[in-house]
């Protein structure tokens, strides 16, 4: 069990790092700049509740290679994982040598996971599995981003993605499916078209994944209060979440059951 304050109240069943159920991967430098020595607090406060943290946007296309690495073996210090974010989308437009180049330096600097997005673009399902296997050739996990809103990943309005239309969640499943037996190590689910940007929450589409999929191999972006809390209440407290750094505190005390809303107080529990 971690040691916390207080461990004498009781609270609901956490397993420890490193974790296979109840991720929580938190969102590096992007809506909010900054660097190793805001990371070391955060780090040093609430690691033991960090499992990953994914740079956003392409975020460290922007920085020094010395600051990206900084980051990351800050990081690997608290036994948490480098994701890429889904800047793949960007290299993809030039070519298999840029992507090559790409997973290549991604693995120099000490990243972990390589996300594979594809919110932007169309990419065939051959294509997408064919990256899973370079990304795993080069010793790092694969992690494919999918969803069934056309065009996410940009905080599109809601009227402009309803205009753009979704995809059936079948064929998502379906993806995911082929994408995990080619070796992907989890999938990440995009929350437009589901609880982003949307005039009504899709928790229809939420239900079909978590069924035919099951928790742990999957892990959903919920970067709301609102949406964090939803999810807990409605799977438990091992479901995946993508957060911002932020919300790490607050979807924290809503896991362990110390605190919460009029909705949730009091109600989250586990087994350990």
């Amino acid at each position: 069990m971690t040691d916390t304050a207080f461990s004498f109240i009781p609270r609901a069943a956490r397993s420890s790092k490193p974790r296979k159920t109840g991720l929580t991967e938190i969102r590096g430098p992007y809506y909010s700049a900054y660097g190793p020595r805001h990371l070391a607090d955060l780090l040093e406060i609430m690691g033991n509740w960090i499992d990953g943290i994914k740079f956003a946007g392409g975020s460290f296309a922007l920085m020094p290679p010395e600051a990206v690495k900084s980051i990351n073996r800050l990081a690997h210090d608290h036994d948490a994982y480098v994701s890429t974010g889904g800047w793949i989308e960007n290299v993809l437009r030039f070519g298999p040598d840029a992507v090559d180049r790409y997973i290549e330096e991604a693995k120099a600097l000490g990243f972990d996971v390589i996300e594979i997005s594809t919110g932007f673009i169309s990419l065939p399902t051959e294509a997408l599995l064919r990256l899973v296997e370079t990304v795993k050739k080069a010793g790092l996990k694969a992690k494919p981003e999918l969803g069934i809103q056309f065009g996410a990943g940009g905080d599109t309005s809601a009227k402009e993605l309803e205009a753009e239309g979704t995809r059936d969640v079948g064929w998502l499943v379906a993806q995911a499916r082929r994408a995990l037996d080619a070796g992907a190590d989890i999938i990440m689910i995009e929350s437009e078209g589901i609880t982003e940007n949307v005039t009504s929450w899709r928790t229809d589409v939420v239900a079909r994944i978590i069924d035919d999929l099951g928790l742990e191999t999957v892990m959903f972006e919920a970067a709301d209060p609102a949406v964090f809390e939803w999810y807990v209440k409605n799977y438990g407290n091992e479901v995946n979440l993508f957060v911002d750094h932020s919300q790490i505190v607050q979807l924290e005390a809503l896991r362990s059951g110390i605190w919460g809303t009029k909705s949730t107080w009091g109600r989250i529990q586990n087994i350990g």
